[in-house]
């Protein structure tokens, strides 16, 4: 990872909410970019963005068939990308969190990429539906499932906080699990991954629609990458220990408040306690210029692929 780590820890450990019950099956991650000649260093955010598009906008066969041709990745991973509308406040964004989701599964959690949403949305409406990133981490003889949210906010407010629960509260239903499910099996890419193939006739058993979804609960990771607008970070010109102390004040707080708005919400969901969820932050100083470069970015490259 290009990023520092801010916070790493359990939940547990920082919960002051007495009426979140269930607690352990939490954790809050949070990176953070630095700073040079007192600005927020907004080069390379976006070159980490860029460096790992192609994971999230193209399938395998296509990355494998780019593999050491860099500007054509870039222009074809361009051509994928279904842009929101610029009415579209609260989507407009959604793009760079889940490239973002996708690069930190991969350099962070070391995850293997199943389904390239950003390619599905571009291709087929029906696989775009449900989860923003799939994922599988293989731990030996043993696979841990990771179906991921994706959002880029202006901010932390309790609004969006409630829009991500509800959003997961929908992810979460059994029909939906058993729709995710079906497109990681029907897809050639997972023979792609490099897994054993005693280990992958046991994820494509336990992913068949004949199992019970009650018996891979325990098997699956949220992760709830939030790229957001912040203050601290906006008036900030130092990366330095104030401005690492202010950042950890605000994000134990969010996360408090986070997870019990979650809990609220989904606490009725069955085996509610054996799904992990990992809240993940990344703040930067200001949404909306960061959509606005992206899009003249994503239009220069869709530019050159018509020349």
């Amino acid at each position: 990872m290009d990023f520092n780590v801010l916070v790493s820890d359990d939940f547990l450990n920082i919960c002051t909410n007495n009426k979140i019950k269930i607690k352990d099956n939490k954790k809050i991650v949070t990176f953070i970019n630095d700073f040079e000649d007192r600005k927020w260093r907004s080069s390379k955010f976006f070159n980490f963005i860029w460096n790992n598009i192609a994971e999230t906008a193209l399938n395998h066969k296509e990355r494998e068939a780019l593999f050491d041709k860099s500007r054509e990745k870039l222009i074809e991973s361009a051509k994928k990308l279904r842009l929101s509308e610029p009415t579209d406040t609260i989507g407009r964004g959604s793009e760079i969190a889940e490239i973002m989701l996708y690069a930190i599964m991969k350099h962070h959690y070391g995850a293997l990429p199943v389904v390239p949403k950003i390619y599905y949305k571009q291709n087929s409406q029906d696989n775009a539906k449900g989860a923003d990133s799939v994922h599988i981490i293989v731990d030996g003889d043993n696979y841990s499932l990771w179906f991921g949210e994706a959002k880029f906010f202006s901010n932390l407010s309790d609004q969006n906080f409630y829009q991500i629960t509800n959003s997961l509260s929908e992810a979460l239903k059994t029909e939906k699990l058993k729709k995710e499910n079906s497109i990681i099996t029907g897809l050639s890419d997972l023979n792609g991954l490099g897994i054993e193939n005693e280990l992958l006739d046991k994820i494509i058993k336990d992913l068949s629609p004949k199992n019970s979804i009650d018996n891979i609960k325990k098997l699956i990771n949220v992760p709830i990458m939030i790229i957001h607008g912040c203050e601290i970070t906006e008036e900030t010109s130092l990366f330095d220990e104030d401005y690492i102390s202010k950042m950890k004040k605000h994000y134990f707080e969010k996360a408090n408040k986070y997870f019990l708005s979650q809990y609220n919400k989904l606490k009725e969901v069955p085996f509610y306690d054996l799904i992990k969820f990992h809240l993940i932050l990344f703040p930067v100083p200001n949404k909306d210029k960061i959509v606005d470069r992206f899009i003249k970015n994503v239009e220069h490259y869709k530019a050159e692929a018509e020349d």
